[in-house]
């Protein structure tokens, strides 16, 4: 089994170090905690099946093929709904 950090980790999947840490509270990887320097510092143990089920549960956006008619669509109803929000916020 290989040994990474959890920055190396959160590197790796594209994920935030914040939801690595999760994924290490909850029990959904495997992990150790080794002390260097005075320091715990939490190393995550990749195992090839854990891999696969992570890689399987993170959603990937690219993976959604729109259009760029579609994609320009969905985002102009964001910036609307985001002056919307705005405008609300002003008062």
């Amino acid at each position: 089994m290989k040994r990474v950090t959890l920055r190396t980790y959160a590197k790796m999947h594209k994920l935030s170090y914040f939801n690595v840490m999760k994924m290490v509270k909850n029990g959904d990887v495997k992990s150790e905690i080794l002390s260097e320097d005075g320091k715990d510092i939490p190393y995550i143990l990749i195992d090839d099946l854990q891999e696969r089920k992570i890689a399987e549960s993170i959603i990937e956006t690219s993976s959604q093929k729109l259009s760029l008619k579609d994609e320009n669509t969905l985002l102009k109803k964001e910036i609307a709904r985001l002056k919307l929000e705005l405008d609300k916020c002003r008062g």
